[in-house]
């Protein structure tokens, strides 16, 4: 399937902020306040649909909303861009709301990450290229409190966006932020720990492949659902997974990549990424590094499928955006990522 690119950004646009999932907005909206504020200060335009600030009971007990906020918010031709305030549990209800048609044939950006994931897959899996990467009040909240070589790299991905890239290595990442309840606090960091890079686990030469990935549980909500991928679908993927800030524990992300190679799902991929593990400790990042390993090569016998771990995505700070849809080199033998084409349309 061709993938279906929607047009970039630029200063002025207008982008719509909804909550797919939990109205974390209406329970701390200094953050989200933050947030807003942040992407106003980047020169975009802001339209909030009512899910966005809506109460998170009413959110929940109302999935035909949600879901309508984004069938209007890519139907809208004022529209440019789409953004989640946050994540939640739930998003997966609003699936079978979605008006895949008016979507499809309004390509536009449309990003999140953490339980967006069940939109960014399935809309990728009709052809759209979607976007894992911060929401409103998970990373827009704190890009002011972030370095100056993060704020260029979310600016440059959003309004000027090259052709192809290296993707980044920060020098230092967060563990979450401090409790949001303290509002004196609005959109700071956590300490800043040192960043020693990804690691390629295994793997030679050079692999490509489309990106595609999210969440590991939220992914867990689909499978054997409609709207999980079709067998065929996984051929030649680049497949990323990170964990949440509930910290599964490590045998729950064996039993779930397991689940992976029965379906034989490893044996078609390209390329295997993970996202840095949220609030595990240094021997728990290893120790999930050598399980995910022992499952691809050892237990599924897949012992050239190229892994990376470590990576800048998911539940820690700073995010790396990652289109989903994209041709992605894995560069084994000069230890680098790429991107290869743009994620946006050429310019008419």
């Amino acid at each position: 399937m061709k993938a279906i690119k929607p047009n970039a950004l630029n200063q002025g646009a207008t982008i719509a902020i909804l909550s797919p999932s939990w109205g974390g907005p209406s329970v701390f909206p200094h953050i989200y306040q933050q947030g807003i504020k942040n992407l106003k200060t980047m020169g975009f335009n802001i339209i909030e649909y009512p899910s966005a600030t809506a109460p998170d009971s009413a959110l929940f007990t109302n999935p035909e909303m949600r879901a309508a906020d984004i069938n209007d918010a890519f139907a809208n031709p004022q529209v440019d861009g789409i953004i989640a305030t946050i994540g939640g549990s739930d998003s997966a209800r609003i699936l079978r709301y979605l008006d895949m048609e008016i979507i499809t044939a309004n390509p536009k950006l449309f990003m999140g990450y953490s339980d967006t994931t069940t939109l960014t897959t399935y809309l990728n899996q009709h052809g759209l290229v979607t976007f894992n990467g911060p929401s409103v009040m998970a990373g827009f909240a704190q890009l002011h409190n972030h370095s100056a070589e993060y704020q260029r790299y979310v600016s440059t991905q959003l309004l000027s966006p090259p052709t192809e890239q290296v993707l980044p290595i920060f020098s230092h990442y967060y563990h979450g932020y401090p409790d949001w309840q303290n509002t004196s606090q609005c959109g700071a960091l956590s300490e800043p720990i040192n960043n020693s890079g990804p690691i390629f686990v295994q793997g030679k030469g050079r692999a490509t492949g489309s990106l595609f990935g999210g969440c590991i549980e939220v992914l867990e909500m689909l499978k054997g659902t409609h709207y999980w991928p079709a067998p065929a679908f996984w051929h030649k993927k680049v497949f990323f997974l990170e964990t949440s800030q509930e910290k599964p524990s490590i045998d729950y992300v064996q039993y779930w990549l397991r689940n992976y190679g029965v379906m034989g799902i490893f044996q078609q991929l390209s390329g295997l990424m993970i996202g840095r593990p949220r609030d595990y400790s240094n021997d728990e990042q290893i120790h999930l590094i050598n399980t995910v390993q022992s499952v691809v090569k050892d237990e599924f016998n897949c012992p050239h499928l190229p892994i990376v771990c470590n990576l800048d995505f998911g539940h820690t700070d700073p995010q790396m955006i990652l289109p989903l849809g994209i041709t992605i080199e894995i560069d084994c033998e000069h230890q680098r990522l790429s991107l290869l084409e743009s994620a946006f349309q050429a310019p008419n």
